[in-house]
């Protein structure tokens, strides 16, 4: 929803579905979002709400029986001559030439597990070097200097020796930086966090979250930040989208979102952050219930079984569209838009 001309990436309404044996299970269900170049695009939201489905989509990694059933993904490619090209990812062959050459060099992913994503049967050093080559025209000896360079740029220390160490050889803090210097070997203008301190502890999240703010300061880089962890969005990201149930239920700059909250959903999971001005010894509040299973997705807005503020004959009907809330604000709720203003 924001307002700059051309966006490094656009997405339209996108859907994704998984056609399951036992129905329907609709993943992504129309989410509209843009990036601009050098941006951190933070997307936050409870597990299963559909944050890591929606970036597979972009990256056409969705595992069958999913696949993309509408929508746009618009993304500013540069062509060889310094032109900037649009190309709608969602029309492209997923195992093509171009979306191939397009995974990596422009679109990089770093993900939730570091450990499942190196093979343990190659070194550190062999699986970058085959992502340069495979996008770079340089060669063996070329790609492994450029290898060297990313680990001391991640801060591994000894890094002539650990680009030929395994990834069970490495601290998880390490494996995590490797990781990363993966991602940014091609010097991608796009950079996908998919939970990227979920596996590791409290000083190793900070030492990664300030690795990745000086690299993307560093090179323009705009970074799509996923995590259930506000404290980390307000630390990392200038533009916030929350989801819920595979939908954009509000998005906006990072302070709105934090300072003047507006769906019901987004003030309950600030509520629930401890805070240091939280009384001792009190229970924090907490959203009542759960997400909903996905074949039983409720009618009207997906929220309103949750929600304290659900007005029955309107929530329990109707899905709320996402409408414009002040300048830059936008959200998806009754509360602030006519009933008849429906998706």
């Amino acid at each position: 929803m924001n307002t700059q001309i051309q966006p490094l990436l656009s997405v339209r309404d996108l859907k994704t579905y998984f056609m399951m044996d036992e129905g329907v299970v609709k993943a992504v269900d129309g989410v509209t979002f843009d990036v601009n170049s050098g941006q951190v695009f933070g997307i936050v939201g409870e597990s299963g709400c559909g944050k890591s489905v929606t970036m597979k989509a972009v990256l056409r990694i969705v595992e069958p029986p999913g696949k993309i059933v509408h929508g746009e993904i618009l993304l500013n490619c540069k062509t060889k001559d310094g032109d900037c090209q649009v190309v709608d990812l969602a029309q492209l062959d997923a195992n093509g030439a171009q979306m191939r050459s397009i995974r990596g060099a422009e679109i990089a992913l770093i993900p939730q597990e570091p450990m499942s994503s190196f093979s343990p049967v190659h070194t550190i050093g062999d699986q970058i070097i085959e992502a340069i080559m495979l996008h770079q025209p340089v060669n063996k000896r070329e790609a492994r200097q450029i290898a060297l360079q990313m680990l001391k740029d991640v801060g591994i220390p000894m890094p002539e020796q650990r680009l030929d160490e395994y990834s069970w050889q490495l601290s998880g803090g390490l494996r995590q930086r490797a990781i990363i210097a993966m991602a940014l070997s091609c010097n991608p203008r796009l950079l996908i966090a998919d939970e990227p301190t979920t596996a590791v502890d409290v000083t190793t999240q900070a030492q990664v979250l300030r690795l990745l703010r000086n690299l993307q300061q560093q090179r323009n880089a705009a970074i799509i930040f996923i995590t259930h962890d506000l404290g980390v969005i307000a630390q990392m990201a200038s533009y916030v989208m929350v989801m819920y149930l595979g939908l954009v239920v509000e998005q906006g700059p990072v302070d709105d979102i934090f300072h003047a909250p507006k769906h019901p959903y987004t003030q309950a999971l600030l509520r629930s952050i401890p805070s240091v001005n939280s009384t001792p010894r009190v229970e924090l509040p907490t959203i009542s219930g759960s997400i909903p299973h996905p074949f039983n997705k409720p009618k009207g807005c997906p929220f309103h079984p949750r929600c304290v503020k659900s007005m029955p004959g309107k929530c329990d009907v109707r899905t709320p569209a996402l409408l414009p809330v002040g300048e830059k604000q936008w959200v998806s709720c009754f509360l602030y838009h006519d009933s008849e203003a429906a998706a």
